[in-house]
């Protein structure tokens, strides 16, 4: 049986890719495990300085496999395992060093559109499609978009898109920032690793404070953003790389 998840290092980049295609790379136990090992590998080399994650096949992700759903709700000890390994992707995610890239085509449904949303860039296809079923079926969303996506669209538009569940296409995801940019889906891997070398060759301490200073702002006060910025800017003024740098521009 092929691994549900594949990865592979290309020098600074790190490709990680859903691998159950017969099911639109819907997400499964093992799926989701090897994600989070594959995810915690890339995190964990040095040499690594950006994750693009995308998935094989017609789609992105088609969301949870609910022919799996027995395995995931036999009770509530079971379904909050089931959770806590979604939202061990989140975190594997968010809190990476790494800039983590979403190429996104075909489906991206539930908890992959989440897992989307946490990544620091998504490039959408021409042809992708994306909602939230969860409410329809009685579900909760995950991976901290409840206030992920309402800071960034706001309450209205969460509770559309959350409630009502209606399928988007690709204009929409860029219309509510959800994409950062749409490309044909013929060039949608190729533009992801162009940004990715991109951001590879920017300095490695600098990519990463930047991250977690706008990631941790997202939930903080003024004064907390600010003194974020100012041991990251230290940080900064301090490594040989950026006063080199410096000097050069």
């Amino acid at each position: 049986m092929p691994a549900p998840v594949l990865s592979r290092n290309d020098g600074a980049v790190c490709w990680i890719t859903l691998n159950r295609p017969e099911r639109l790379n819907a997400m499964n136990g093992p799926l989701v495990d090897a994600l989070i090992h594959a995810l915690n590998a890339a995190n964990s080399d040095p040499g690594i300085r950006v994750i693009i994650l995308h998935g094989e096949g017609r789609a992105f992700c088609s969301g949870d496999d609910l022919k799996d759903i027995d395995s995931q709700t036999g009770s509530a000890e079971t379904v909050r395992q089931w959770i806590d390994s979604i939202q061990q992707v989140t975190l594997q995610i968010m809190e990476s060093d790494k800039i983590v890239i979403a190429a996104v085509h075909g489906w991206c449904v539930g908890g992959a559109l989440e897992w989307a949303i946490n990544c620091d860039f998504r490039l959408f296809s021409d042809g992708a499609r994306w909602f939230f079923p969860e409410v329809s079926l009685g579900l909760f969303v995950t991976g901290g978009v409840t206030a992920l996506l309402t800071k960034q669209v706001g309450p209205q538009i969460a509770k559309e898109l959350m409630i009502l569940g209606e399928r988007q296409d690709a204009q929409a995801a860029l219309k509510y920032g959800i994409a950062w940019k749409i490309v044909p889906e013929s060039d949608l891997l190729s533009a992801a690793e162009e940004l990715g070398r991109a951001i590879a060759e920017k300095p490695a301490a600098a990519v990463t404070d930047i991250k977690r200073a706008i990631n941790a702002g997202f939930h903080s006060t003024l004064s907390a953003a600010m003194e974020i910025e100012t041991e990251a800017t230290v940080r900064g003024f301090l490594t040989p790389e950026a006063q080199a740098r410096a000097r050069a521009f």
